[in-house]
């Protein structure tokens, strides 16, 4: 599913070219999303104009004066700029039409994603509020994670995945932050140190970091505004590499299980 790089990757791509502009129509073609679309929505957002476009972990916050269009890309969705008239394929569920005649079209094979409608600010909005701050946040230290590690016995993978601790690193950077960080995913959360804290911090930085220069990591359904793909998986060092050689030591790649999701790390460069 797409994660924080692959959001973040879509939201660079289509604020050029939104941002600004007055929305003329939106047409749901499916309003039973995870969320169902609300009814009233195309009407509520005419003739608005998108004066930037945000993220807020896997949330893309389109401003648009009197309100904030939130939207959510679920598990298989992705948002494509295509021309005015273009026409509709099977599971394109939305689009929004904007005075310069592109369309910005929302994708979504399983309906796992969302289109809503927020009048306040989206840091109140209940799907938000509850949390963690973002990776990049001057806040978030190796001793910001280190107190709220502490006495935690559940795996260092399932707390660095829970987005009321810490936003966006899902399945695939987890698995390849914890592999930079020489630290197994098994291990219990509250045995990390302050050192390892700090170099977690540091790795899942630079792998989110990475992963958002190269497009994100297309696996299955994800693509680019303009429809191309991402190229980070072609980088993982440990991410869907069972059996493979690790690429620091030659060592075969393993893989557990951790919350019935699929964990991948070298036995010899994680301890």
């Amino acid at each position: 599913m797409p994660e924080l790089p692959e959001v973040e990757v879509t939201r660079r791509g289509i604020a050029p070219h939104i941002e600004s502009r007055r929305i003329e129509r939106m047409l749901v073609r499916n309003h039973a999303m995870r969320w169902p679309i609300p009814r009233d929505l195309p009407e509520r957002v005419r003739g608005l104009r998108v004066v930037r476009v945000e993220r807020r972990a896997k949330y893309l916050l389109l401003a648009c004066g009197s309100g904030w269009l939130m939207l959510h890309l679920g598990m298989s969705g992705s948002l494509r700029l295509v021309a005015r008239g273009t026409p509709a394929a099977p599971h394109d569920h939305v689009d929004i039409e904007f005075e310069h005649g592109q369309v910005l079209r929302l994708h979504d094979p399983r309906r796992f994603g969302a289109v809503l409608w927020c009048e306040g600010s989206p840091d109140d909005h209940a799907l938000i509020a509850h949390l963690g701050p973002e990776p990049f946040a001057a806040e978030v230290t190796g001793a910001w994670l280190r107190a709220r590690l502490r006495a935690r016995k559940a795996p260092i993978k399932n707390m660095l995945m829970d987005s009321r601790l810490l936003v966006g690193v899902g399945n695939i950077y987890a698995s390849e932050a914890l592999f930079h960080a020489g630290i197994r995913p098994g291990r219990a959360a509250g045995r990390l140190t302050l050192p390892e804290c700090e170099r977690l911090i540091d790795c899942v930085r630079a792998t989110l970091a990475k992963a958002i220069e190269a497009g994100g990591s297309t696996l299955r359904d994800f693509v680019h505004s303009d429809g191309s793909s991402g190229y980070f998986q072609q980088t993982h060092f440990v991410y869907d590499r069972a059996g493979e050689p690790c690429r620091n030591c030659g060592t075969a790649i393993k893989l557990a299980r951790f919350s019935q999701r699929s964990t991948f790390y070298c036995p010899s460069c994680q301890r």
